[in-house]
């Protein structure tokens, strides 16, 4: 059987959980609930890391000793997760003596080896980071994340002989092409080990200095390094050396991280595993900050997101399809409960929960609640069934990917179709017409198609997913789901079951009234200085009119897409070479390839903005604007209903 093994960070408990660490568990969680559905034997991992300088500072600021501290926090995150509804199988802390003793022995091992010299350093140590920095590492003096000037420290303390193994890691890299993934973050590291020579890293720190950490087999007067420490609970938490856990589920290990941590993952932990003699991890994979307002989350700026107070106010199962749809992974994403409402009233209201509601009313009008037997299927029907085999692919292909937002844009793909399916067939009118046979057919071809997409969603909303099943009068077991045979197998849905009557899962909702002071005067003052108000929702803060002759000014045409290609220099933009009935084409270059492929663009009729000054964006001509509307980080093209000849003026 195959195996899978996901890790998250185990989460440093110098402040309780916010979206960042929601997000990063709940696609662990996702990935481990995908493969289990795709036939394999799966283990989760989390936990929290647990020693350290800032612990030490944070334990003092709340007057606790750092066990106290510790201890508090730890049970923060442990009781998040079933409330966020994560499914891990361990949950680990570097305080626990299984830790410790697994940490001890790696050492020794690495020691006796001759890998682990001690000598004397002085460096720039920043204590938010825990870690010495080098001249040419210091943005204008400076800590390039924390912004502070770090204290130069000279003592002697043990080193690691990380410079040893750079030729190995570079080959390793090149050799296996999804060690890390996406491969902008290889790239980074790549050019990190080609920037200059890897240096040796400093593993203990002085008990003069620091006592709260695992002490050194090897001399008692010193404690690792957090990190050090930290990387090893993958392997303590799976019983290394010799646990049975740690035989099955090592050689699939998945690392899942934020790309604030990419070298300690990608750089220090694949050298310490080889110096230890055991095999690296078979992939790490890095994703991009939520921001909030284009800030990232921060206690001392006041703008950090509390999960549980996103899922009680919007649903548990709502948010969790927010995180994975709105973020590309790999890439920064905005977070703003705009979009998360904008999310759930447009796919999961709209799109998912008509579609299943309107069903489930018509199996009740038409059948009694009964499922029909299917009769003969008609071209319209083999369509749809060839739809939902593209959009099941390329939702489980995408996951294989990490690719959560694209494969969730596909499955809804199918969604999207089968509502317009019933347009289409126009059940009603069968109905009237008393051709039964046909509306068995296309009330069978709906439900059937329900199931298929229910069973998809289970990794990101199970809660939601097993409600749904249930509507449809299955009782989920994952042990009896297999999605890829999902692709070519065709009509479990038993004929003379009985469906609900209707599915109200994903209600509309709306966004809470602004605070007063979110929603400040337009022209309030502040140090002689007059503010606008900050706050997106216009229509309750005060909209700023223009003219009419200001709209004239607008030059708006309708242009038919002819070729496409990827900006070179720039992953988000694309070159597109629109037709506006003039001699040549015009080339626009659009902010939407994280919601277009360039195939999907081709033949499609777009709104441009036509007397935009010309300007040049990353070397290439764009000549107008595309105009699109904005869901969370996806898009929807503006176009006319029907089609119109290219350079058609907007009125």
């Amino acid at each position: 059987m195959e195996r899978f093994y996901i890790t998250t960070p185990i989460y440093y408990v110098n402040a309780k959980p916010h979206l960042g660490h929601a997000y990063t568990t709940t696609v662990a969680d996702s990935l481990t609930r995908f493969h289990k559905l795709m036939g394999e034997e799966t283990y989760f991992l989390t936990g929290t890391d647990e020693h350290g300088d800032k612990i030490v500072q944070a334990a003092e600021a709340q007057g606790q000793s750092p066990q106290e501290y510790v201890d508090t926090i730890s049970s923060l995150f442990k009781d998040l997760w079933p409330n966020m509804n994560i499914s891990n199988d361990d949950f680990i802390r570097t305080t626990e003596p299984r830790h410790i003793e697994v940490v001890q022995t790696i050492l020794q091992k690495v020691y006796d080896s001759g890998d682990i010299y001690f000598g004397e350093y002085g460096g720039h140590y920043c204590f938010g980071c825990e870690r010495f920095y080098t001249e040419k590492e210091l943005v204008d003096g400076k800590c390039p994340d924390h912004q502070t000037t770090p204290e130069y420290i000279a003592e002697k303390n043990y080193f690691f002989k990380m410079s040893k193994y750079q030729g190995w890691l570079k080959e390793h890299i090149n050799k296996n092409p999804d060690f890390i993934r996406p491969e902008r973050y290889k790239n980074e590291v790549m050019s990190l080990l080609e920037s200059g020579e890897l240096e040796d890293l400093c593993i203990s720190r002085p008990k003069s200095r620091l006592t709260w950490g695992i002490e050194l087999p090897f001399d008692k007067d010193y404690v690792t390094y957090v990190w050090f420490d930290a990387l090893i609970n993958y392997l303590s938490a799976l019983g290394y050396p010799d646990g049975k856990k740690f035989e099955k589920f090592w050689p699939k290990a998945n690392h899942l991280v934020a790309k604030d941590i990419l070298k300690p993952h990608a750089i220090f932990w694949p050298t310490m595993l080889k110096a230890a003699g055991i095999e690296p991890y078979q992939s790490l994979n890095v994703h991009g900050y939520w921001l909030v307002k284009d800030t990232k989350m921060s206690k001392s700026i006041g703008n950090v997101v509390e999960p549980l107070a996103m899922k009680d106010t919007y649903g548990l199962d709502a948010f969790r399809y927010f995180l994975l749809r709105d973020m590309s992974f790999g890439q920064d994403s905005s977070f703003s409960e705009e979009a998360l409402v904008g999310r759930l009233n447009a796919e999961l209201a709209n799109d998912l929960g008509n579609l299943f509601n309107r069903t489930l009313s018509m199996t009740h009008k038409y059948f009694q609640g009964i499922i029909p037997r299917p009769d003969v299927e008609d071209l319209v029907d083999a369509e749809i069934k060839k739809l939902g085999q593209i959009a099941m692919q390329s939702f489980q292909d995408n996951f294989l990917e990490l690719k959560f937002s694209r494969g969730l844009e596909g499955l809804w793909e199918l969604v999207r179709g089968l509502n317009k399916y019933i347009d289409a067939t126009a059940p009603w009118t069968l109905f009237k017409e008393e051709n039964t046979g046909r509306l068995s057919t296309v009330i069978y071809v709906l439900l059937e198609n329900m199931r298929k997409i229910a069973v998809h969603l289970w990794p990101v909303m199970p809660e939601a997913s097993e409600k749904m099943l249930s509507q449809l009068g299955i009782t989920f077991d994952p042990e009896k789901v297999n999605l890829p045979k999902e692709l070519d197998v065709w009509g479990l849905l038993e004929s003379g079951d009985t469906v609900a009557e209707t599915s109200n899962l994903f209600p509309r909702v709306d966004l809470p009234e602004p605070k007063p002071e979110d929603c400040k005067p337009q022209a309030e003052k502040s140090k002689g200085k007059a503010k606008k108000c900050k706050k997106a929702k216009e229509e309750k803060c005060g909209t700023e009119f223009i003219d009419f002759e200001d709209f004239q000014k607008l030059d708006l045409r309708v242009g038919t897409v002819k070729e496409v290609e990827k900006h070179p220099d720039a992953d988000r933009l694309l070159l597109v070479r629109v037709d506006t009935g003039e001699e040549e084409l015009r080339q626009v270059v659009a902010g939407i390839a994280d919601s277009f492929a360039p195939d999907d663009l081709v033949d499609k009729q777009v709104v441009i903005v036509a007397n935009l000054k010309p300007r040049k964006l990353r070397k290439q001509l764009s000549q107008g604007m595309i105009l699109a509307v904005k869901s969370g980080d996806g898009l929807e093209l503006l176009t006319p209903s029907g089609a119109v000849d290219p350079g058609s003026k907007v009125s």
